[in-house]
């Protein structure tokens, strides 16, 4: 694979708003992620920093020093989702210098590089090029719902949350990747930038669609994965939570969507919308799952962000919902997704003897 990219995260690699960097560390099939620049961590390994598991994935502390020693180099990537998708201003000298060598720059922010006419001059004077993922469809290239999710026999399970930046994508990524370990054919749906940048085939960016379009983009990238694939299981990746008062988001899902099953991911330790007192408490759980299942949806597993708990509290938190809810609570991260296996297999085997 040719496309050599770095990543740009201006300083903020460890925290949530670098969860598109997080995303790519982890794994992407649409390019080749050679090093990262973050001043604040540089000198380590973005895979041991990310969650332990060294990737031989370097993290400098500028564009020079980073192009010097990887080598030739394709994409310079934005790879952080700033609140409105608004670019850190300081990330522009980086921009333009990753475009005086000669990069192409991939941006997933709401914020587009194209609007920007000095930097629409460096691309043309350099041969770089400028790519904004989240860049509006034209209206000939959207779908309006038509119905046709009815002729989809395979089950469909959405991946929702109880917040914003949990580990939704990841978590379907995933279940996806042991799916296929089993010779189950899941499929994934992308609803966000990240998972295009991850070489998801089938999806819409949910945030950059006209409202009006959003149930016939799903609809249309469902049919179209199902038709296309055969797949056994179409997993949709979701977006925010049904209750973020910034940015509602799941009934689409479920109703549109035809999920009639979820996974949902839940951070114990999170008391608040997006960590801001002012956005409100998340309610418990189990009213989540209760919201859920008035709009005529299962949830068939918990997934559990562990972030701020110690390796003992991981465990007694999923001691204590296992009880609560009696359903499996998974560990993506600690243990992987592999006990809701059984429960996919079961859906799979339904569908096919009716």
């Amino acid at each position: 694979m040719a496309n050599r990219a770095i990543l740009l995260t201006d300083g903020l690699l460890t925290t949530s708003d670098a969860k598109t960097a997080h995303g790519l560390i982890r794994s992407t099939d649409r390019y080749q992620v050679v090093g990262v620049v973050d001043v604040p961590t540089a000198g380590q390994d973005a895979g041991t920093l990310l969650d332990g598991h060294a990737r031989n994935m370097p993290i400098f502390d500028s564009v020079d020093g980073a192009l010097a020693q990887l080598g030739a180099v394709d994409y310079a990537i934005v790879a952080v989702a700033t609140v409105g998708g608004v670019l850190p201003p300081n990330m522009l000298h980086d921009i333009r210098h990753c475009l005086e060598r000669g990069l192409s720059i991939v941006n997933g922010l709401h914020e587009f590089l194209n609007d920007k006419p000095e930097l629409v001059a460096l691309s043309t004077q350099y041969g770089g090029h400028l790519i904004d993922v989240r860049r509006p469809k034209p209206r000939h290239e959207l779908h309006f719902w038509t119905g046709e999710i009815n002729q989809i026999t395979a089950p469909i399970i959405a991946v929702l949350g109880t917040d914003c930046a949990l580990g939704k994508r990841t978590t379907a990524r995933l279940i996806r990747e042991a799916c296929a370990q089993k010779g189950v054919n899941a499929q994934m749906i992308y609803t966000g930038q990240t998972g295009w940048l991850q070489g998801v085939t089938h999806g819409f960016v949910f945030d950059s669609t006209l409202n009006d379009f959003v149930s016939g983009e799903l609809e249309h990238a469902l049919v179209s994965c199902w038709r296309e694939t055969g797949a056994d299981l179409l997993l949709i990746e979701g977006q925010a939570s049904l209750r973020n008062p910034s940015g509602p988001c799941g009934s689409e899902f479920l109703v549109s969507g035809h999920a009639r099953q979820v996974v949902l991911v839940h951070a114990p330790k999170r008391t608040y919308y997006d960590h801001n007192p002012d956005w409100g408490k998340i309610p418990p759980v189990e009213t989540e799952i209760t919201l859920i299942q008035a709009y005529g949806a299962t949830v068939m597993a918990l997934a559990l962000n562990t972030e701020g708990c110690s390796r003992d509290e991981v465990f007694a938190y999923q001691k204590e919902y296992t009880e609560r809810l009696g359903i499996p609570v998974l560990l993506p991260l600690e243990e992987g997704v592999e006990p809701i296996l059984p429960l996919i297999q079961q859906l799979i085997t339904t569908v096919h003897a009716h």
